[in-house]
Order: C-alpha cells, then structure tokens, then sequence
C-alpha cells in the first residue's frame, strides 16, 4: 500500500506553520529601539543626571550662590571649596548647582515656545495651503532671515532682562525651523487616505488640524522640541556672556560672563560651567538621536 506523502504534517511541523510573530505596541518597540542606540541611552541617564543634581542637590547644600564664603579666586579642592571660589569669593559649587536649574528652566521654557509657535504656523500653512501658506511662509521667512542671536538680543534689551524675558525672545527667534518641518509634515500627512476618508464623512477642519493630523505629525514635533532645548541653552549662555542676562539669579551663562575679565586668576570658574553647558547640550543632542531612531517605523521589527 503506497501512502500520499506531504499530506500528514508532525506536530512540531503544525506548531511552526501556525505559529504568529508577535506584535508588540509602539511604544515597546520604540524603547526597544532606543535602547539598541547606546550614545541615546547614555545621554538620557546623563541628562537625568544633571536634572536630578539641580532639583535636589540645593537641598544638601544650602549656599547662596550670591554670597562671598571665602577669600577670590581660591583654587579647586583648597580651602574646603570642592570647585573653588570666583573673582570675588563666591562658591563655584553653590553657583554651578544653582544656576543650572535657572539654565534648564529656560531652556524648557524657549523649547516650549519655539514649539508652540512653530507649530501654529507650519499646521496652518501646510493644511490650508495657497494664500494662507503663502502669507504664512512669507512671515516665517521674515524672522528667518533676521540672525537669531540678533533678534534675541534687541528684544530682551527692550524689556527686562528677566528668565521669563530671555527664554521667550529666545523662542520667537527659534521657532521659524520648527514651523518649516511641521508644514513639510502637514503637507504629507494631509495626503494620506486616513485623511481624505474623514475629511469625506464631514469631518471639521479644526478636528481634522489638531486631532488627526498633528498626532501623526507629534514623534518629529517631539525630535525637535528635545533639540530646541540645547539650543536655548546655549542662546541663554551667549545672552548672559553678552551682559543681557538676568544679574537676579544665578544661571551658567552668568557665571561665565561675570568672571570672564579674570580667566587667568580663576579660570575654573569658567571652565567648569562651560563644561556643565557642553555636556548638557551633548546629552540632550544624544537624546534627539536616539528619539529619531526610535520613532522611525523603518527600524522597529513588527
């Protein structure tokens, strides 16, 4: 008796030939991405890092950055100052962690507002198109050609040099990139059949702006508002190390600005908050990266 062969199958065979892979959520995958991206993953825990020493570490060592501890220009690791103290005695250490909250708080605050802006203009224009983009592009291209640290620089010396002053004028001179990538986003998105299907059932343009189309436009949003804030980082160190900071409270910039005439007599009190900057700016670059990697659906394996 001769017997079919290829009709029975092993169970081992049945289990591989009905066997799924598995799909896991997005959001899985995209940590599973970023973690694949060391550099990312190192500048994420350094970033913590800094955040965590600004938020908590004023706690554990209560000095007022503005008050003189000791004799100028005392050296590292010398008189019981860890980072020595500045051209006219004040501890580095107190200003270093004080002042990086002051830092990160603009910059947040100047991400935040680029954003927003950005955002307003380019889904505006890339959705409505024709005259409205035209005149909205028309404006953004204004503010484009105008060199940011400039721009910068006359509104904050018009108003007072306060935090809130400086992180918003940074803003209004950041915000004409981001507003070109989202309307790059918008004019794609806005194609999609997604799209065309609720604009068909009668679907208002406001929902279709803010509530379909913007979500799917958020993981670039999101890449560049983590970018933003290590350039707003750096517009506030050039703002302070030009005299347009705010003398009030103590931030980086200031502190390199107030001891730049003395970088032979105590030159880490330069140093070290430049290195504080640099290696801020690094660690929220390094974050972009990986972001970037992680919201690309070309590399999640589904």
């Amino acid at each position: 008796m001769q017997f079919e062969r290829g009709i029975d199958m092993s169970p081992m065979e049945t289990q591989k030939t009905s066997a799924k892979p598995a799909v896991s959520h997005p959001s899985v995958e995209m940590v599973r991405v970023y973690r694949k991206n060391k550099s990312a993953v190192m500048g994420l825990f350094l970033f913590l890092f800094i955040l965590i020493l600004t938020m908590v570490a004023p706690f554990f060592y209560p000095v007022d950055p503005f008050e003189m501890m000791g004799a100028p220009a005392i050296p590292m690791g010398e008189s019981g100052f860890l980072l020595g103290t500045d051209y006219i005695g004040r501890d580095v250490l107190a200003e270093i962690i004080h002042g990086g909250k002051a830092t990160l708080a603009v910059g947040a605050v100047a991400a935040l507002a680029t954003t927003i802006l950005g955002t307003l203009f380019g889904a505006l224009a890339g959705y409505y198109g024709g005259r409205i983009d035209i005149f909205l592009i028309r404006i953004t291209e204004l503010f484009q050609v105008m060199p940011a640290i400039l721009l910068a620089m006359v509104i904050v010396a018009l108003f007072s040099p306060t935090l809130m002053t400086i992180a918003l004028a940074i803003g209004l001179a950041s915000w004409p990139a981001v507003a070109r990538l989202i309307r790059s986003e918008f004019l794609h998105i806005k194609k999609e059949e997604f799209v065309l299907a609720a604009r068909s059932i009668g679907t208002g343009e406001s929902y279709l702006i803010w509530r379909v189309i913007l979500p799917n436009a958020i993981p670039t949003l999101m890449v560049a508002a983590t970018l933003n804030i290590g350039t707003a980082i750096l517009f506030e160190a050039a703002l302070s190390y030009l005299g347009l900071g705010d003398p009030s409270v103590m931030s980086w910039g200031l502190i390199i600005s107030n001891n730049r005439e003395y970088v032979f007599d105590c030159w880490w009190a330069i140093a070290i908050p430049g290195l504080a900057i640099f290696i801020t700016v690094l660690s929220i670059s390094l974050i972009g990266d990986g972001l970037t990697d992680a919201l690309n659906p070309k590399l999640r394996e589904i």
